[in-house]
């Protein structure tokens, strides 16, 4: 079977968990115990979520110190929520989509 990769990119963001960190990182790169902090998730269940968000390039890592920093990806993810957004904000003002 061909690989679907809408399939593999619409699964990686429907679960709550990997949203969250995605929206996280829209705010801002942040470290595995930054984001486990800011969510009160446990820093292994973090990690894991990002390895998924990785393999399909929607986060970024790079190395700090002793530190490894995660982000989303600017040329592609980021353009995406931003389209996501204005749709929301243009139309789903009748109750399709929960904006906030």
């Amino acid at each position: 079977m061909k690989c679907n990769p809408y399939y593999k990119f619409f699964s990686n963001l429907s679960n709550p968990l990997r949203i969250n960190i995605v929206k996280r990182l829209k705010e801002g790169e942040a470290s595995v115990g930054d984001i486990s902090n800011d969510l009160n998730v446990e820093q292994s269940k973090i990690s894991h979520a990002l390895t998924n968000l990785r393999e399909c390039n929607i986060v970024n890592v790079s190395q700090v110190g002793k530190k490894r920093v995660y982000s989303l990806n600017k040329s592609t993810i980021v353009p995406i929520l931003d389209l996501i957004d204005n749709h929301a904000t243009n139309h789903c003002k009748g109750g399709c989509c929960c904006l906030g």
